[in-house]
């Protein structure tokens, strides 16, 4: 547009900033979710995979990860979101090949790395399980200001587990950018997503 290559060169000219801070300004303020560079640390942890493997952040450096906090016997809003992002995957195509989706598990006793596995799977090949001790779970929600708590469930001897749902976006060199909800349209997940991934997964 006429207006943006305006704004650029009036950035460059009367400001002296490089071009380049000029645009990463524009790819900032263009961002349909909430924007969180600078306010929440890098991703971090060392927990279990569904392979029952010991892994860390770094093992997914090089990928944009979309982090949620979530549980296997979670009646409603953990499988609206897996299927919520599975659509969102299929409409990246290709370029869904450079994301990785963390499903944290806040519920350690009963989420064994088999059980999932088979949960996450279900809904996108492209979601990995993770779980922990509950003393690493519960350092990993404080990290990102998550919350939750177990609950009694209708059965005498059940439980139900109380959580945050907010997906945290990480950029391929791990670093916060954007923070979605799963009430956010696919689309907006869709456009920042593609400006991440389509500008090498740091714009």
């Amino acid at each position: 547009m006429k207006f943006s290559r305006l704004a650029r060169l009036a950035c460059l000219l009367v400001l002296g900033m490089p071009l380049a801070a000029c645009q990463r300004n524009e790819t900032a303020a263009s961002w349909q979710l909430t924007d969180i560079s600078g306010h929440m640390p890098d991703l971090a942890f060392q927990l279990t995979n569904d392979q029952g493997k010991a892994v860390t952040a770094a093992d997914y450096r090089g990928k944009v990860a979309l982090l949620y906090f979530g549980y296997t016997h979670c009646p409603d809003v953990c499988p609206l979101t897996l299927a919520h992002l599975h659509v969102v995957m299929q409409k990246l195509g290709k370029l869904a090949e450079g994301t990785q989706i963390l499903f944290v598990s806040v519920d350690p006793q009963r989420d064994t790395p088999e059980a999932l596995h088979t949960y996450v799977t279900a809904f996108d090949p492209r979601v990995v399980g993770l779980t922990g001790s509950p003393a690493e779970i519960e350092a990993l929600t404080k990290r990102y200001r998550a919350a939750f708590s177990r609950e009694p469930g209708k059965a005498s001897d059940s439980y139900e587990v109380s959580h945050s749902s907010g997906i945290y976006i990480f950029d391929a060199g791990g670093k916060a950018r954007l923070l979605a909800t799963p009430d956010d349209a696919q689309d907006k997940l869709v456009h920042d997503l593609y400006l991440l991934l389509s500008a090498g997964g740091t714009p």
